[in-house]
Parts: structure tokens; C-alpha cells; sequence
């Protein structure tokens, strides 16, 4: 146990330069990337933004009229100026560096360009719906996946485990924000049947409900959303499962098991079945966190779910660079903790598992 948590220690210690290199490499970047919030202004003044979402608020609108324009159609020298002084440009690089890792220490990320909005209260704001999205997604997906994958492996080479691999594959093959259309289209209120809501994450009498009729109505809000991304996501789990299982059939210490007489069953839930699904735990985050963090994006969109997908797409148009470092850095540090509880989780599988050995 003391191991185990010098262990954790020493993960949890190591976030610190991992998250500040993140952060460090994200900052240098921005800085060479054309089109920076002042320029997204002027583009707006002259009618040629190619805006996405959101728009801009708070002080921003005020000094953006017609009147900042030069003839020529630029920003006139005295609102580039105010514009830089109000976003931090006018301070130099090295000093907007530091204090942004002392803001970041401290979980202030700043103000929206955009949106007039503290960026840690947007994230807030959104988190619910991208962690709704992808918790339901990945258990689903891992309810689904191990047991099939186990049962593919039993009964290899049979009729059940080829017509498996073309069903799978083929929900593999089409993309999400696809059936998510067709789910729409069929379920919605397209051209069939309307039995599910087409947008949000709840109804808009929400607050009136009683908590059980909350409770289905969040539910019954998600079932087309999340049913669009599982049906492409347990492809790779369910084959992943299977060839865990059946590499560790083939292994010696299964044939000693058979021949001190275990049955089939004894021998597959308690042997193979804990060494073969190490595997597929290790890739538990990086399952939960593409979820969470990419995969969503166009369901979000499709659905009208406001989430952390389509806010760090609506930075990444508009150049609100706060948004971008926030959520980057929350990204980050989410999924490196997620990394550290699925090396936890190893020895909830197996036990043998041994810290004091185990390399950071």
C-alpha cells in the first residue's frame, strides 16, 4: 500500500512540468499563428469574417464600430492600440508567458474574447454535457464490447464470431455524426417517427419536473446522442477483448489449469480473464477522454448540445485564445488523471501488480 501511493505521489508530481510543457508549446505556437483576435475584429468591421458561433461581447463591441476603420479598410493606429491594451498584447512575451502560468497555478484563466464570460465559468458551464456524453458512452460501449469480445473468443472461427466481425465492422466503418443524422431522420421528428427529443440535453419545463421525471427526462434526451457514438466506438474494444482472450488460451499456464481439471469456465474467468483484460483497461482513458474531448464534436453540433467540443471549436475559429489555453490545460490535466486511475485500476484486476518496480 505504501508503495501504491508513493507511486501516485510521484504521477501526481510529474503533472506539474507535463502540464507546464503543454501549456509552454500551446503559448509559443499561438504566437505565430496569423488571424489574432485583432484581426478577427477587423475582418468583422469589413464585412469578411468567417465567423462560427460565437460573437463579440462586452468592451470589445463598444470600441468596434464602423469609426475604427481607415479608409483603406484597416484599423485606425489608436484602436489597434486600445485593442492590444485590453487583450494583454501591449506587455511583452515573456511577461504574458509568466503570468499566465501564475494565472493558470491559481485555475484563472481569464476572460472570453467572445463571450464576456470568466473562461473557467464556460467550462463549467459546458462540462456536464461533455461528461454526459462521454461516461454513458463509455460504459455503454464496455458493457457491450468485453462480453461480446469474450464470447467471439470462445466460440472463434464459428458462424456467430464472422457475422460479429462484419456487424461491428461495419458500425465501425460509418461515421457518427452519420448515423447520428439517420437516427435524427428516423427517431426525431424527420421524415418517420417522432419518439425522441431532437436537441438539448433536457426539456425546457426541466425545473418544473419532479426529480423522477428529471431523471427520465435526461435520459430519454440522451439516447439518440449517445447511441450515435457507441455504435462506431466497441468496434475496436470488442476485437481488442477477443485477441486478449485468445492469446492468453494459448498460453502455458491455461494448459496446466485444464489438466488439473478446471472446466472451461474456471479456467476463463479465473485465469485468462484477468490477465487479458489489462489490456483493455489500459485503454480505458484514452477511450473515455476521445470521447469526451473530440468524438462529440459533430454529435454536439447535431444535437444543439453545448458542450467542451464545440466551445474549443468556437475558440479555435475566433482566435479567443483564453478558451484555447483553458481548455487545452483542462483537457490536459483530465487526461493525465484519467491515465493515473487506469494504472489504479490494474490492481483491482490483478493484485500481482507490483508499485515499488513500476517505472513513473
Amino acid at each position: 500500500m505504501t508503495a501504491m501511493w508513493s507511486y501516485i505521489l510521484r504521477r501526481l508530481l510529474l503533472m506539474v512540468p507535463t502540464l507546464i510543457g503543454i501549456v509552454t508549446v500551446s503559448f509559443i505556437i499561438i504566437q505565430f499563428v496569423p488571424g489574432g483576435p485583432i484581426e478577427q475584429i477587423a475582418a468583422k468591421l469589413a464585412g469578411s469574417q468567417l465567423d462560427a458561433t460565437a460573437t463579440i461581447s462586452g468592451s470589445t463591441d463598444t470600441g468596434a464600430t464602423s469609426g475604427g476603420l481607415s479608409a483603406t479598410g484597416e484599423l485606425d493606429p489608436e484602436m489597434v492600440a486600445e485593442l492590444e491594451k485590453l487583450y494583454g498584447f501591449d506587455r511583452p512575451i515573456h511577461e504574458r508567458y509568466f503570468k499566465m502560468l501564475w494565472d493558470f497555478a491559481r485555475f484563472d484563466f481569464g476572460d472570453s474574447y467572445y463571450k464576456g464570460q470568466r473562461v473557467i465559468d464556460l467550462i463549467v458551464e459546458r462540462l456536464p454535457v461533455s461528461i454526459s456524453l462521454g461516461l454513458w458512452t463509455t460504459l455503454i460501449t464496455y458493457l457491450v464490447a468485453i462480453p461480446l469480445g469474450i464470447r467471439k473468443a470462445v466460440r472463434a472461427g464459428t458462424r456467430f464470431d464472422a457475422w460479429t466481425s462484419f456487424a461491428v465492422t461495419l458500425g465501425y466503418a460509418i461515421p457518427g455524426f452519420l448515423f447520428a443524422v439517420l437516427l435524427v431522420v428516423l427517431f426525431a421528428g424527420g421524415n418517420f417517427w417522432s419518439i425522441f427529443p431532437a436537441q438539448g440535453l433536457v426539456s425546457e419545463n426541466w425545473h418544473e419536473l419532479s426529480w423522477p421525471a428529471r431523471i427520465l427526462d435526461y435520459l430519454w434526451h440522451m439516447v439518440l446522442p449517445v447511441t450515435a457514438l457507441v455504435i462506431g466506438a466497441f468496434a475496436s474494444l470488442t476485437m481488442l477483448t477477443k485477441n486478449s482472450i485468445l492469446d492468453e488460451i494459448n498460453k502455458q499456464y491455461v494448459v496446466t489449469a485444464r489438466a488439473k481439471g478446471q472446466t472451461e469456465r474456471g479456467v476463463l474467468y479465473g485465469h485468462v480473464f484477468r490477465n487479458a483484460m489489462l489490456i483493455v483497461i489500459a485503454g480505458f482513458p484514452a477511450a473515455f477522454i476521445g470521447v469526451l474531448f473530440t468524438s462529440s464534436l459533430l454529435i454536439e453540433v447535431i444535437f444543439s448540445l453545448d458542450g467542451l467540443g464545440l466551445l474549443g471549436f468556437e475558440a479555435t475559429i475566433n482566435r479567443d485564445y483564453p478558451v484555447m489555453l483553458g481548455s487545452l490545460f483542462i483537457f490536459s490535466l483530465l487526461g493525465l488523471v484519467a491515465n493515473l486511475l487506469g494504472d489504479i485500476t490494474y490492481t483491482l484486476v490483478d493484485p500481482r501488480i507490483d508499485f515499488e518496480r513500476r517505472d513513473v
